[in-house]
């Protein structure tokens, strides 16, 4: 029988968050951050550990509880909060009370950039959190690489710098800083350089890279190549950078933040709720629709229940379209800049629960996630039906030789592979796809017709439209024009094409519904090129055995029917080859192959 604590690791979900562990008292021992809670905790009793802190920790452990967020970011500033929150005996503790760093633009005259991890409220700008120092520094290093700013802490008046109260450092000698302590630099140019540094730490490096470019055209028109080099490496530099973290703006304060991604049966509604910049907590809901029921509803009716649910007082939202919510709160459908970009992180978060969600009832309730396969695939191939039985056709003939053709067939959208079929080329000469596929669906229909089985209720051809309009030639003998569903798809750019319809239909590449199809033209392809190549190396190998001498086709035709296979002839021994065709042709077709 396992314990309670077998138990509760048991049942752990396989998903980024935070666990606790807690003593035989109930006190919290340790607060730590998974990708995966279930794999992570259970690594703590799977294996022996080196450390004898680490041993002492897991024999004292008598209970753990977890917290499921979304992302490993929400995962990294909860554990942050809780540790600070609890200080269990078991964790590191930050000092000074720090958290998540941040870029300070300090509010002053010729102001500095620097890192910081407190966040006053005296005018400065600060953007973050940023959950990688890594990250940040190589960002600061960036703009000090671009931009020539003062490092000193000199309260820089203008009475101070007027009377000459201090003196250029080594800073300004080797190039990093032009002096604004001895006046040697406009306070105007300066502030044009933190302006330009907002937009680079916000993503925005189109206005930079002018600058820069302008600059540099000006250096090379006037010959000073050498400053104008410096001023290109600097540009590629900027060019080549790529921010790794979304930015939020610590003046966004205390507002909910709510996106939706829905399909034909579910509605998920994330919820950020956003304090001084920093993300404090996030929840994604999962809604079955009863009815019909617009995004616009379910958001709506989703927004009271949830901001109920966690006693929100906000008095602002961000969402991504209008939504009436009441008088008393201001909502904001933000187009542009930080505010948008928080927006799209919510909606980011929806759909990656929903994709875990995919996942799991795939393993849990495959019905389900066969009925939401098939009526997406519905939907997006324009179907009168769900295509729960589905054949794929594929032709294979390489410079005209050995034509051959497969039929692979989908059952719920899964591979059904005792019902795949191949099919020789009888009635075409030379290469010529279109006459072998559509002889091959006429023989395969007018089968399933007088056998009297079901047909499928779509038909994929690989090809585009010349092979479609083969098919449908057979379709249109057997009176199965109007009641199977046919569709070609074309490789080069995934086209879809229809029947009478010189347009083809281009789906998402990330849709499920063209995933499969691919995976149906796939699978015919293989199937067919196996096929056919067996079929080559049988001929090649028949060949080879007629031209050793004394062995004649008789001979060949009685090996194969007692071998079953030209591969078993080669490697049979002189006494089983002899009791089949005797002794004197036994020898000679052993010598060949075993010279």
């Amino acid at each position: 029988m396992p314990t309670n604590l077998e138990l509760q690791i048991k049942v752990l979900p396989q998903k980024p968050g935070v666990y606790q562990y807690y003593d035989k008292d109930e006190k919290i021992l340790y607060v730590g951050k998974a990708k995966n809670l279930k794999k992570r905790v259970s690594s703590y009793f799977n294996k022996n550990h080196d450390s004898g802190k680490t041993r002492v920790l897991v024999k004292k452990i008598k209970s753990i509880k977890h917290i499921v967020v979304d992302t490993e970011t929400d995962a990294l500033l909860l554990e942050n909060n809780l540790i600070k929150k609890y200080q269990p005996r078991y964790n590191v503790m930050l000092k000074d009370d720090k958290t998540y760093p941040w870029i300070c633009i300090k509010k002053e005259r010729f102001p500095r950039l620097f890192l910081t991890r407190n966040v006053i409220k005296d005018g400065s700008e600060y953007f973050g959190p940023y959950t990688s120092v890594r990250t940040i520094r190589a960002l600061i290093e960036l703009i000090k690489e671009l931009y020539q700013l003062r490092t000193c802490n000199y309260f820089l008046s203008e009475k101070n710098v007027e009377e000459g109260k201090y003196k250029k450092c080594l800073e300004y000698h080797i190039g990093n800083c032009k002096a604004p302590c001895e006046d040697l630099q406009e306070e105007e140019d300066y502030n044009n350089s933190i302006r330009e540094i907002r937009q680079i730490i916000r993503g925005n490096f189109k206005e930079s890279l002018q600058s820069l470019n302008d600059l540099m055209k000006g250096f090379a028109a006037n010959m000073e190549f050498e400053q104008a080099q410096k001023i290109k490496e600097k540009v590629a530099l900027l060019a080549n950078y790529q921010a790794k973290s979304t930015v939020v703006n610590p003046s966004i304060n205390n507002v909910d933040v709510f996106s939706i991604v829905t399909d034909e049966s579910y509605a998920y509604i994330n919820f950020l709720k956003i304090m001084n910049g920093a993300i404090i907590q996030s929840h994604t809901s999962e809604i079955k629709k009863k009815l019909d029921e617009t995004d616009k509803e379910l958001l709506e009716l989703s927004i009271i229940e949830i901001r109920q649910r966690f006693n929100s007082l906000s008095r602002e939202i961000y969402v991504p379209f209008e939504v009436e919510v009441g008088a008393d709160i201001k909502v904001t459908v933000p187009k542009l800049g930080d505010k948008k970009r928080i927006v799209d992180l919510s909606l980011r978060n929806a759909k990656y629960f929903r994709q875990e969600q995919f996942k799991q009832i795939k393993i849990v309730d495959p019905d389900r996630h066969v009925n939401r396969i098939m009526a997406q695939m519905k939907i997006d191939l324009r179907l009168a039906d769900e295509p729960r039985h589905i054949e794929c056709f594929d032709n294979s003939n390489i410079q005209g030789t050995h034509p051959v053709a497969a039929c692979v067939v989908f059952r719920n959208g899964k591979p059904s592979k005792k019902e795949y079929r191949h099919f020789n080329i009888k009635t075409v000469e030379g290469p010529d796809d279109f006459a072998s596929m559509e002889e091959v669906v006429f023989r395969r229909y007018r089968r399933l017709v007088e056998e009297g089985q079901d047909l499928p209720q779509l038909i994929v051809i690989d090809g585009g439209k010349g092979q479609l309009s083969s098919a449908l030639k057979s379709l249109d003998v057997l009176g199965l024009r109007n009641k199977i569903a046919i569709i070609g798809i074309a490789k080069r750019l995934e086209e879809i094409y229809y029947p009478n319809d010189p347009i083809p239909l281009y789906l998402d590449k990330k849709s499920e519904s063209l995933k499969i199809v691919q995976q149906l033209r796939n699978e015919a392809h293989r199937f067919g090129i196996t096929h056919h190549r067996n079929k080559r190396s049988k001929t090649a190998i028949q060949t080879e055995l007629e031209q050793i001498p004394g062995i004649g086709r008789q001979t060949i035709v009685t090996l194969l029917q007692h071998f079953r296979s030209t591969k078993r002839v080669t490697s049979a021994t002189l006494t089983e080859l002899t009791d089949v065709i005797g002794e004197s042709r036994a020898k000679k077709l052993f010598n060949y192959y075993h010279k």
